[in-house]
């Protein structure tokens, strides 16, 4: 695998990825490496009937009472 050295970190930046290691409960060289793929990896994007699903889930779904319209319809003309 690749590695790579960051060179001048200010030790301000390092103090704050070993706090957000010890958060997450991991090592620092892990921290930095999920960051990083976060960064040039981002998730797919949620679509929005995932989002209207959690929405539901979250306050407990919806008792929607949906009957069909059984009407006929007319044949489509095209000329």
């Amino acid at each position: 695998m690749p590695a790579v050295l960051i060179r001048n970190l200010k030790v301000e930046t390092h103090r704050e990825l070993k706090r957000r290691a010890k958060l997450h409960g991991s090592s620092t060289e892990a921290e930095i490496r999920a960051i990083l793929e976060a960064a040039v990896r981002p998730q797919k994007e949620v679509g929005l009937g995932t989002q209207l699903q959690e929405l539901g889930r979250k306050y407990g779904g919806w008792d929607l009472e949906i009957k069909r319209d059984q009407t006929p319809t007319d044949f489509a003309i095209f000329e």
